[in-house]
């Protein structure tokens, strides 16, 4: 029965415009993410300040963790995929709205990196890297499409660290391409949370 619930995972996953090759990660492959992704979050994301997951580490935790590839068709989850925060309270983001990225670029007190919004850039005069850094959250994402197969519950996408997409792809026999990566989807079997 749970090899059925994860065909259907996979076949409505692979439904997802800019999705490519599905892999059930085993609980070896698990272990060697969490080492890397501990790892990781060590080092300075973005220049921004130390990582923080927990996207991967809720993912770590379900009863089923997938890898899948995309490609430049895949539609990231609608932001904020990345939370900047200090001191236990969230000092900027990232916008995927153009018109908001532009009326927070006019504003003197805020800074705009990329599509990154520092809500206050004073906050950058109380960060100490060493005592106290900016954590770059990478929060996990719900992921509907798999959320409404039958016997699921709590389906959740992540955005693995590099190193993490450079081994999900060694593990697919999957080659390097600009405009390709790779996403974790984690899911636990019914856990009695929702109708299914």
């Amino acid at each position: 029965m749970t090899d059925d619930i994860i065909d259907q995972v996979t076949r409505s996953i692979k439904e997802v415009k800019g999705v490519g090759e599905v892999y059930i990660l085993t609980d070896d492959d698990r272990e060697e993410i969490r080492d890397m992704e501990i790892k990781a979050d060590q080092m300075t994301l973005m220049g921004l300040g130390i990582g923080d997951n927990k996207g991967v580490k809720q993912i770590l935790e379900n009863d089923v963790m997938l890898a899948f590839t995309t490609n430049m068709d895949y539609e990231w989850p609608p932001a904020p995929n990345v939370v900047l925060m200090h001191n236990g309270s969230v000092v900027g983001e990232d916008i995927d709205d153009e018109c908001k990225l532009e009326e927070y670029n006019k504003c003197e007190d805020h800074l705009v990196i990329g599509n990154i919004v520092l809500f206050d850039k004073a906050v950058l005069k109380n960060i100490d890297s060493a005592n106290n850094p900016l954590v770059v959250v990478l929060p996990p994402k719900p992921c509907s499409e798999v959320e409404c197969v039958p016997m699921v519950c709590n389906a959740h996408l992540a955005s693995p660290s590099p190193p993490s997409d450079e081994y999900i792809k060694e593990r697919m026999g999957f080659e390097q391409a600009k405009g390709t990566g790779t996403f974790l989807l984690g899911f636990n079997f019914d856990c009695g949370c929702d109708d299914n």
